[in-house]
């Protein structure tokens, strides 16, 4: 299993190209792809995104959020801040949902590496534009 955040899932809508986009292509295929709660509202939250693709988008089976998941969330943003490293809330949730699941977290985007060095995230970089 994996997990994509929203610059993997923005790319591979867009039908970009990367080494993220194609292993989410091909866990997609095999059905071994869970959504992030907050990706999720991430992709929602575009205007422009079509009505089917949202459809498609809410029937990939989405993490569920264990007891104490706000907590240890808090708790991990603040250990990559000490380490004056860039953590922002929506990242330091996405992070402590795929620790949580102990399951990879597909990204393009470098500023996850500050919560992989605070804890035990399992980073799977992509090539890509961020």
């Amino acid at each position: 299993m994996i997990a994509a955040d929203t610059s993997t899932w923005i790319a591979y809508l867009e039908g970009d190209t990367g080494d993220d986009v194609d292993l989410l292509d091909r866990a997609l295929e095999n059905r071994q792809v869970l959504m992030v709660p907050v990706v999720l509202a991430e992709l929602l939250s575009d205007p422009e995104l079509p009505t089917g693709v949202a459809e498609t988008l809410t029937e990939i089976p989405l993490m569920e959020i264990a007891p104490g998941y706000w907590h240890r969330a808090g708790v991990l943003r603040a250990k990559a801040l000490k380490r004056r490293r860039k953590a922002r809330l929506g990242d330091a949730l996405i992070a402590q949902s795929c620790i949580d699941a102990e399951i990879p977290l597909l990204t393009r985007d470098r500023d996850f590496r500050a919560f992989a060095e605070a804890a035990s995230l399992d980073l799977v970089m992509g090539s890509g534009r961020k």
